[in-house]
Parts: structure tokens; sequence; C-alpha cells
């Protein structure tokens, strides 16, 4: 009897040695792509932020020395902000625009397939390609918005990307159009899987569209949105080619963005220690946000 109980326990353990190495065998490959081009690259970037050190020659300990830099350079102070005013100016209204199109998608209205392909497109769309015609649909000089406001008798209309007042609200409008379809999608996914059987129970208390949308639609959507928050929150701290793309950072210093001065640093000035410093500012200003986010989506909930 015992050794019919041994036999049984034994080969319960070898079907979990097993069950466990079949597991492992998924998870280790995308382990290792992890831990060498990310956590490996992350480690590496905080030890170098208190080096100095070029890429070529030895690396030299300077303890806080760069953070000390950071602190009283004028070229982080005006990314930071910026940066800072475009996350404030991109995430609400790419959340607004986005769910607000996919409540109107998502309604049974002729070609709504199309619609949502002409949405979309500018996401998948080549960012190169977008961007050069967006730079000319808001050219100064001979663009069409322009010679609309001239028409409308606009005496002398915003030069856009070319003007250090505009610049930034030009990289906002234009992430916005790029990225609004993207999130679309989600909140569309998220309508979908509301039962339609509230929106009847909510017509029988004599609710209306507004009342409906209320007391259905956003309280359904409410885990949709705040994964698309934290995402776009996330992603907009880590803008970079769209500012490349659009003003290079430019006119002056007026859409200068961190990741933006973080790649100057690093691979035109090429000083990585310091560009590691600035990398760990905004790893701390993202982790920041993304804990009050998660604290205030907690307390929302318990409310």
């Amino acid at each position: 009897m015992k050794t019919e109980i041994y036999e049984q326990s034994k080969n319960r353990n070898r079907k979990k040695i097993k069950e466990n190495l079949i597991a492992y065998s998924f998870i280790i490959p995308n382990f290792l792509g992890f831990a060498i081009f990310t956590l490996g690259p992350i480690i590496f970037a905080i030890f170098l932020s208190f080096f100095e050190w070029d890429g070529s020659n030895p690396m030299e300990f300077i303890g806080l020395g760069n953070f000390v830099r950071m602190w009283n350079d004028v070229r982080v102070h005006d990314a930071f902000w910026n940066t800072l005013i475009y996350v404030v100016g991109t995430v609400p209204l790419t959340l607004a625009l986005a769910m607000g199109l996919a409540i109107l998608l998502n309604q049974k209205i002729k070609g709504r397939n199309i619609f949502r392909t002409i949405s979309f497109f500018p996401y998948v769309a080549s960012l190169v390609a977008v961007a050069a015609v967006w730079n000319m649909i808001f050219s100064p000089t001979n663009g069409p918005i322009n010679e609309i406001l001239r028409l409308l008798g606009v005496l002398d209309p915003p030069r856009w990307a070319a003007d250090s007042d505009w610049a930034m609200i030009t990289v906002i409008f234009f992430s916005v159009w790029k990225q609004m379809g993207y999130y679309m999608v989600i909140f569309l996914a998220g309508l979908q899987g509301i039962s339609s059987e509230l929106y009847e129970a909510a017509e029988l208390d004599g609710a209306n569209r507004w009342g409906k949308f209320l007391n259905v639609t956003l309280p359904q959507l409410r885990p949709v949105t705040f994964f698309v928050l934290m995402i776009l929150t996330i992603n907009s701290f880590k803008v970079y080619d769209i500012v490349y793309m659009i003003t290079q950072g430019g006119p002056g210093t007026s859409t200068l963005v961190l990741v933006y001065e973080i790649y100057n640093t690093a691979f035109r000035n090429w000083n990585l220690g310091y560009s590691s410093a600035i990398s760990m500012l905004l790893f701390v200003v993202v982790l920041v946000v993304t804990v009050v986010q998660f604290r205030g989506e907690k307390n929302f909930a318990k409310e």
C-alpha cells in the first residue's frame, strides 16, 4: 500500500515537473530578450548616470555631478516643462476625441467601416509621409490652412511650426490626429462589450442619450479608459519621433522634449553619463505619474 502511494506521489511530482518545464520553456525566451534588451540597459543606465563617459575613453566617476549639472541646465528645464505641456495638451484631447469617435462609429450608420478605416489610417501610415504632408498643409507661406484663414480675413495667420508660440500647439494637433485612431479602436472594443440590456434598462427608467452615456457607457468603459489613459500618458512622456519629424525641437527650444534632449546629449554630444542622468529624471517622473494614476483609480473604484 505504501509502495503504491509512493509511486502515485512520484508520478504526480514528475508530471508537475514536466508541466513546469513546459511553462518555463515558453517564458525563458521572452525573459532572456527582456533581460538583454530592456532590464540590462536600464541597470547600466542607472550605473552610468554617476559617471562621465563619451563611449570611447575610460569612465570617470563623478558621483552626483551629472544631477547637479542637470539641476542648473536651462535646456533640461525647458525640455522638462515642454514635455509636461505636451502631455497635458495631448492626453485629455486624444482621450476625449478617441472616445467620441468610437461612440459615433459604434452606431449603425451607413459606411461606418469605411470611416473606421479612414480614422485608423493616420496611425498605421508612415510617420515620415504624414509629417511631410502635415508640414505642407500648415506651411506658413503657401499652405492651404493659412490660405483659407486669409480668405476668412485673417491678415496675419500663424506660422505654426515655424513660430515658437505656435510650434508646440502644432505638434500637439499632429499627435492627436495621428494617434486618436488607435485609441478609438480600443474604445470600440470596450463599447462592443457593453450589454445592450443595460441600455434597455436605462431606457425603461426614462434615461435619454446623455443619461445613458453618463450612467451606462462611462461606468462600463472605466477599465478601458484607465488603460488608455495609462498607455497614452506613458507614450506622451516618451515622445520623440513626432517632435523630430515636425520641428526637431525648435524654433529654439520651444518644442524640445526630454527624450529628444537625451538623444542629442547621448548621440550628438556623446555625453552618455549625462544623458543617462536625464533619462533617470524622465523615469522618476513617469513612475510618479503612474503611481498617482493607479492610486487614483483604486480610490475611485472604492467609492
